[in-house]
């Protein structure tokens, strides 16, 4: 299974293009508008969340509401084309010749050989994740369809951090989506929107930190076999993925790094029916890159947003003279948005090495190998 996206922020539309899903998967169009309408939320968004109202056509590979084995053909319009639409046919956009700070303008500029940086942000935009999320929603009701569950709550925004409530994931889920900042802890939602309203005001941006978990997922996913098959390898190069995230951990990765081996591994016990059971998950899901049973827990660090409304010293590179920066429309604060786009990574993931152990070309095919693992006590 593979998946490509394809558009710019300001063009007609997103779209991707998935490869390799099973047949005979339903696919209800509102399950994916849901996914699209959560990445739209969230306090700090920026301006071009009142344009858009994200809805995927789907114009190919689904008959019927159901996957029937070729590619599956997503499409997100923007409305925001036609606020562009005349002046892209007219070439009267002026080229953007002074690059942001923590963008990727210079280094695109340079690696494409171009003098517009508008040419290149208008790919690396993050208006591209609509069509990730778009997927994301695809694997999901791939990993539902055996019992699989991705979620995810934000744990920090700029120096607030939150405490994760102790109840199941479930819970935490629920109290996440029903936060503005999708923070389970109420205490703490309400001094990250706070913060937010202040760099707000400051005319600067905040990054922070979020945890994307999946539950019911079986051992034996991935692989210890090859480095390219290591689950934990295959979540973090996802997850890196996403614009602005520079960090990722699997489970509590660095605190673990500074203690001893026995107070990190989780110990291993049969519990009172003789199956594998562990105390602790330290390990957060994954051990030698294959799926332990537990929970997969997945921590990703987010920078604050390159585009702030104050000035960032910059060079114009037309002239070679030093410049201010231009602000372009853009988030105070995207993290509740990220964690979002990270469940989906997550979901595409599993999905697709749930498809690598079980085989087989048809949702049927599965259900009927999944049987035959089971049967066998995995």
């Amino acid at each position: 299974m593979r998946f490509l996206t394809g558009g710019e922020s300001h063009g007609p539309s997103v779209t991707a293009i998935i490869e390799g899903m099973p047949a005979g998967l339903s696919v209800p169009v509102e399950a994916i508008d849901r996914e699209l309408a959560r990445r739209q939320t969230g306090h700090g968004r920026g301006g071009r969340m009142k344009i858009e109202a994200d809805r995927v056509e789907i114009l190919g590979g689904v008959l019927g509401g159901q996957t029937i084995g070729g590619p599956v053909v997503l499409r997100i319009s923007n409305r925001d084309w036609r606020n562009w639409k005349e002046r892209w046919s007219a070439g009267d956009l002026p080229p953007l010749t002074v690059p942001r700070p923590g963008h990727a303008d210079w280094a695109g500029m340079t690696k494409y050989a171009l003098d517009d940086a508008r040419l290149i942000l208008e790919r690396a935009s993050a208006r591209e994740t609509a069509a990730r999320v778009a997927v994301g929603a695809v694997a999901r009701t791939l990993l539902h369809e055996f019992g699989l569950c991705v979620g995810s709550t934000v744990i920090a925004i700029g120096s607030v951090t939150a405490t994760v409530p102790d109840t199941s994931w479930n819970a935490i889920w629920d109290r996440s989506e029903r936060s503005p900042v999708r923070c389970a802890d109420e205490d703490a939602s309400l001094r990250m929107i706070e913060t937010i309203d202040e760099a707000a005001a400051d005319g600067d941006s905040l990054g922070g930190l979020f945890l994307v978990t999946a539950t019911g997922v079986p051992p034996g996913l991935g692989s210890h076999a090859h480095w390219d098959r290591r689950l934990d390898a295959q979540l973090a190069q996802a997850i890196l993925s996403i614009p602005a995230v520079k960090g990722v951990e699997i489970g509590p990765a660095f605190d673990n790094a500074c203690l001893r081996g026995t107070q990190v591994h989780d110990a291993i016990k049969l519990d009172a029916r003789g199956n594998v059971a562990r105390l602790t998950n330290r390990a957060g899901g994954i051990e030698g890159g294959i799926s332990n049973g537990q929970p997969i827990i997945v921590r990703a660090a987010m920078k604050p947003i390159p585009t702030t409304i104050s000035p960032q010293e910059s060079v114009d590179l037309a002239s070679g003279s030093p410049a201010y920066t231009e602000y372009q429309r853009s988030d105070v604060c995207a993290v509740p948005p990220a964690a979002v786009v990270g469940e989906a990574m997550v979901s595409w993931v599993l999905a697709v090495s749930l498809k690598d152990k079980l085989g087989g070309d048809s949702l049927a095919e599965m259900k009927a190998h999944h049987e035959a693992w089971n049967c066998h006590g995995s």
